[in-house]
């Protein structure tokens, strides 16, 4: 085991995620590094956004998507310690279930309001 690994495993263990969690999270950073064949510690911010670009080209299933995302986002900024934008919230522009953009107030006229 690595270095690296022993040291994500141990902040994991420290945040209180489960051990599947654990497991899907070292899963993601293993297909970041075998990706690009090196130590997660040696790429790139930019790299990682391709990275997660290329997993959505390929038709990554939302759920895969996103485990992905939150294992490289908890490897870089609880393990690694940077501060990257790339995984800086961002208020979702997605639409809903209901195909609205989030958040989609109903809004009522007069009129409709005093039937």
């Amino acid at each position: 085991m690595t270095p690296l690994r022993k040291r994500m495993i141990d902040d994991m263990t420290l945040a209180g995620l489960a051990p599947r969690t654990q497991d899907v999270y070292i899963q993601a950073v293993r297909g970041l590094a075998g990706h690009y064949r090196r130590s997660p510690d040696r790429i790139s911010e930019e790299e990682v956004r391709r990275y997660l670009l290329a997993l959505r080209d390929r038709g990554a299933a939302r759920g895969t998507f996103k485990t992905a995302h939150y294992g490289l986002q908890f490897l870089y900024r609880q393990t690694l310690d940077r501060a990257w934008p790339l995984f800086d919230k961002k208020r979702s522009v997605s639409p809903s279930r209901s195909g609205c953009p989030r958040p989609c107030p109903m809004i009522r006229s007069a009129n409709s309001s005093r039937r």
